[in-house]
């Protein structure tokens, strides 16, 4: 029997399983008083999957604001959409506007990490469809456990398969991100996923249902059973360890990449049409979030006539239907004028196509099924106005000992070890080449990539009559982030805004994904309040804005949460994509390598501390975003003025690091010179430095405008073309063959 909204008024006192759908008794208690009676079942439903961490964001609400607060006029007026809408979209000239996001899909990619890292990369990408854009391409940074644990092994090939094969299918060019390594993450993988997409200023859409008598159309796949419950319990709970046993979990979605595919197209040419008025994807809560959002977003109300939506599994209930997360499907708004010619683009499509409602003139969701009502809310009440806490907040008990514990009194090699250890870090599995992973992708689909991994940021051509191009990178070290979470969200900033210059691209946006451990601990709390703090002023400092992201906690296992780990995506746009800077120093013989920045003793957080000696204390790298900032401009300067041949941030790994890989990337060999520190010269892992390559006619020229600009820059070698190794000055060389041996054999392997 169906439980209508007549039923639940004539039975006040029929008990609900609001606790097992994820629901504390006061949230219950207000959902009761907004209604002025009991849900219905499938408006318990509705308010579980809307009021969950996932969607509500009822934790993080009162911290992310501060974004807000930072964001200066100058900054918002680079922003055509921005927090709160699909994804973030910025107007970057010539009638172009670029929309990118960040999401993740962690937990479900650790109970099936194929599918899980699958539809973590279909979600994203309607989301920049939804904005009406075309998406060009994906990047993942991802986060494993540790590389030797006994699950691991699953987890990687899963997930890397997962995001391969529907990014192939799709079509999208995979042109970055991120593998890192850390027993914090066994058992709580992290799948995050970033898209980018491009579209003229005039095809903006956006999410609003508006206009009375508008049609309500659901396209796409049908709905089924697949992922109920997943916002509400797997992406809103911690996994749970007790008895050694883990929480029974909801099934993850099942994604049909090529279904997706044609409903790109099929967008694309309704847009082209002219004949949405408002669009959204049906992500996580699926149609609970698409109707009560557009309702809430719009100048009505909503009438949604659900057992019209396609099924494809029987017996299914009005509360599994609206909670279900079937993956491939879009909801738009329609004038009635406009219908047919809608349907009639869906069926060249080969789309599934359903008028499933239409817009009100009240201020009210109303669902019927089989003519009966079974939802009857406020739609704000359901999409915008859920519950907002405040959590405790506590700075941890041991954090100051964590600092406390500096690397200053670990062993140091021996001179004799130096070029041991340059080869044995390169060969470490945070710090190793990523391409047995990278190589699963397709990186050049389409024509228009410009770079990828290995390089430092990947750069998209978006617009072939000009070459105009947008260059994206990703970035964050949970261990810096554990150190300082303030400075860690900083220096994860400035890593990726420095990937971005080092393309020779301008930064213009951020997005970001954070990721940690339960909002009910007050020490991630901390960590979380800090580190977007960290981010929001950094951004307000270097005058480029935050578009949007997503927020994911209760990644941890018992009371064992993740490293803090907040990742940032920044977006640059370059006028022609031809003078890019390669990561990878050229065949030209004599070319001057320039260490620009300044080289500190800073070895907390760093990757020498953890693999040599397992430590993680004192305090991360200093942050200097003036000089980051500063650092950008010569770059971009040098990129505009043929100066710079090659560049390569200074990360994790150091100088010795950066030298591993631009001289195998470019299968060119150098001469090297260090100051009297030569273990801090290699391994320090200082932030604001570039290595670069200057040809020698461009030298004077360069050098003189860095010491023009306050830009400190030294030396440190010469390339060398005819060379098959690196010749560390005093030290001796490494061959590039035994080098490359080491850099690339590693996850292989691991995981082949």
């Amino acid at each position: 029997m169906t439980d209508t909204v007549d039923t639940a008024l004539a039975t006040p006192d029929q008990d609900q399983p609001y606790k097992e759908l994820g629901l504390k008794d006061d949230e219950y208690a207000r959902i009761k008083e907004i209604l002025g009676r009991r849900p219905t079942d499938a408006e318990l439903a509705m308010y579980s999957v809307m009021w969950s961490e996932h969607c509500s964001y009822k934790s993080s609400k009162v911290h992310l604001k501060y974004f807000g607060e930072t964001t200066t006029d100058e900054m918002r007026s680079k922003m055509l959409a921005g927090i709160g809408e699909n994804a973030g979209v910025v107007d970057i000239g010539d009638g172009w506007a670029i929309t990118f996001k960040a999401e993740s899909h962690n937990h479900p990619s650790y109970v099936e990490p194929y599918q899980g890292a699958a539809t973590g990369v279909g979600g994203i990408v309607r989301d920049i469809l939804a904005m009406g854009a075309r998406p060009l391409a994906v990047m993942d940074p991802l986060r494993f456990g540790a590389p030797d644990a006994e699950d691991t092994r699953r987890v990687v090939h899963g997930i890397v398969a997962g995001v391969g094969g529907y990014g192939n299918c799709l079509g999208l060019p995979n042109i970055g991100g991120e593998v890192v390594f850390d027993e914090s993450y066994q058992g709580n993988p992290l799948l995050n996923a970033l898209c980018v997409g491009a579209m003229r200023v005039e095809d903006l859409h956006l999410a609003h249902a508006s206009g009375a008598g508008n049609k309500i159309i659901l396209f796409g796949a049908r709905t089924g059973l697949d992922g109920i419950g997943g916002v509400s319990v797997l992406a809103s709970e911690t996994f749970d360890d007790s008895a050694g046993k883990r929480k029974k979990l909801p099934a993850v979605q099942v994604g049909d990449p090529f279904t997706e595919k044609v409903l790109i197209e099929c967008c694309l040419e309704l847009f082209a049409e002219r004949i949405v008025v408002g669009i959204q994807d049906l992500g996580g809560a699926g149609l609970s979030c698409a109707t009560s959002e557009l309702a809430s977003a719009g100048d009505g109300g909503m009438h949604v006539y659900l057992d019209r939506v396609p099924l494809r599994a029987t017996g299914m209930t009005p509360a599994e239907v609206l909670s279900s997360e079937s993956q491939e499907r879009m909801c738009a708004v329609v004038r009635p004028e406009d219908v047919d010619a809608f349907m009639a683009v869906c069926a060249k499509w080969d789309v599934i196509a359903t008028e499933i409602g239409e817009v009100t003139d009240g201020d009210r969701l109303v669902i019927t099924w089989n003519d009966e009502v079974v939802v009857d809310v406020p739609p704000r009440t359901v999409a915008h106005e859920g519950p907002v806490y405040n959590r405790p907040i506590e700075r941890p008990a041991d954090q100051d000992e964590l600092q406390a514990n500096t690397p200053d009194s670990l062993p140091r090699p021996t001179r004799g070890e130096l070029l041991e250890l340059v080869k044995s870090q390169a060969a470490s599995p945070n710090l190793a080449s990523k391409r047995w992973i990278t190589q699963q992708y397709d990186r050049y689909v389409r024509g228009g990539t410009v770079l990828a991994q290995p390089s430092d940021s990947g750069m998209i051509r978006i617009d072939e009559s000009t070459n105009r191009g947008v260059a994206l990178s990703t970035d964050c070290n949970g261990r810096y982030t554990k150190l300082d979470p303030y400075a860690g969200a900083q220096l994860a900033l400035a890593e990726a805004y420095r990937n971005v210059a080092a393309s020779g691209a301008t930064p213009v946006a951020v997005t970001n994904c954070l990721n940690f451990g339960s909002p009910e601990d007050p020490a991630v709390m901390w960590q979380f309040e800090q580190a977007v703090k960290g981010l929001a002023d950094g951004c307000a400092e270097l005058g480029i804005p935050v578009t949007g992201g997503n927020v994911s906690f209760y990644n941890q296992t018992g009371s064992t949460a993740i490293l803090p780990t907040p990742v940032v995506g920044v977006l640059g746009v370059i006028d022609d994509v031809r003078r890019r800077i390669p990561t990878g120093i050229g065949a030209e013989a004599g070319e001057t390598l320039l260490l620009l920045g300044d080289t500190r003793p800073e070895f907390g957080g760093s990757e020498w501390a953890h693999v040599v000696h397992g430590h993680l204390g004192g305090l991360p790298p200093k942050v200097d975003l003036a000089r980051e900032k500063l650092l950008g401009e010569v770059l971009v300067a040098g990129s505009r003025d043929g100066m710079v041949s090659a560049a390569h941030d200074l990360a994790e790994g150091g100088l010795a690091q950066a030298l591993v890989e631009t001289c195998l990337i470019g299968e060119t060999g150098a001469r090297v010179f260090l100051g009297e520190d030569e273990f801090t010269d290699l391994f320090s892992e200082s932030a604001g430095r570039v290595l670069v390559a200057v040809p020698r006619s461009e030298e004077l020229r360069f050098t003189d405008m860095c010491t023009a600009r306050g830009l400190p820059w030294r030396k440190v070698g010469v390339v060398d073309p005819e060379s098959e190794s690196i010749e560390f000055q005093g030290l001796g060389e490494l061959g590039l063959a035994e080098l490359r041996e080491a850099w690339e054999g590693t996850l292989p392997a691991l995981f082949d």
